[in-house]
């Protein structure tokens, strides 16, 4: 996986993402009742349906990613450590997507601790294995965390696809599949693209 990944261009990387749908996306999401793709397209039909920015509605279709590209794979209740899939995620976003998109993959874990510490009420919307996998990521944020986090220009984005992370997880619901989202996702990848500086 890991070359694979080394060799992706702006031509290739929305092809690659939507294979991994195709592929793993009936993969079980740690005992939610739906599945791995289910989940991250529910969140990107939500977020399209109210209206969201590309930006966020990428941001929420692929948040996740990194449980795919992790060479851990997918997390479980069994797990008793962290796999820290948003890591994952993020080193094969920030290439090819402006940063608000990889920060809302990179930070939806910090966001959840975030939200819990801050909103107590937060923490009722989260399911058992959202409670499971919070335990082993660090629990609520310490007030110093808590400062240092909301310092991120993008607080505002990721706390939106964090949101749509928790109610991206209704059995039944019927979604779009990934081809649907991608001309949004190859938007952002052409335009982070038009921002880099030409080789010299």
């Amino acid at each position: 996986m890991s070359q694979q990944i080394d060799t992706l261009t702006a031509e290739t990387i929305v092809e690659f993402l939507a294979s991994i749908f195709e592929r793993r996306g009936a993969e079980e999401y740690l005992g939610e009742p739906v599945t791995m793709g289910e989940h991250m397209l529910q969140g990107a039909t939500i977020a399209e349906r109210n209206g969201q920015s590309d930006e966020i509605i990428v941001g929420a279709l692929l948040h996740d990613i990194g449980h795919f590209t992790s060479e851990f794979g997918t997390f479980t209740m069994d797990d008793t450590e962290d796999r820290h899939h948003e890591d994952a995620g993020a080193e094969v976003l920030e290439r090819f997507f402006p940063s608000v998109v990889t920060d809302c993959c990179r930070y939806h874990v910090a966001a959840k601790r975030y939200l819990c510490a801050t909103k107590p009420s937060y923490f009722e919307r989260l399911s058992e294995a959202s409670i499971h996998s919070l335990n082993l990521q660090g629990g609520p944020m310490s007030p110093e965390e808590v400062s240092e986090f909301e310092q991120n220009p993008n607080l505002k984005e990721i706390i939106a696809v964090r949101y749509l992370d928790e109610a991206g997880k209704i059995a039944g619901m019927e979604t779009p599949d990934f081809r649907h989202f991608a001309p949004c996702v190859q938007r952002l990848v052409d335009a982070h693209s038009a921002q880099k500086p030409s080789a010299i």
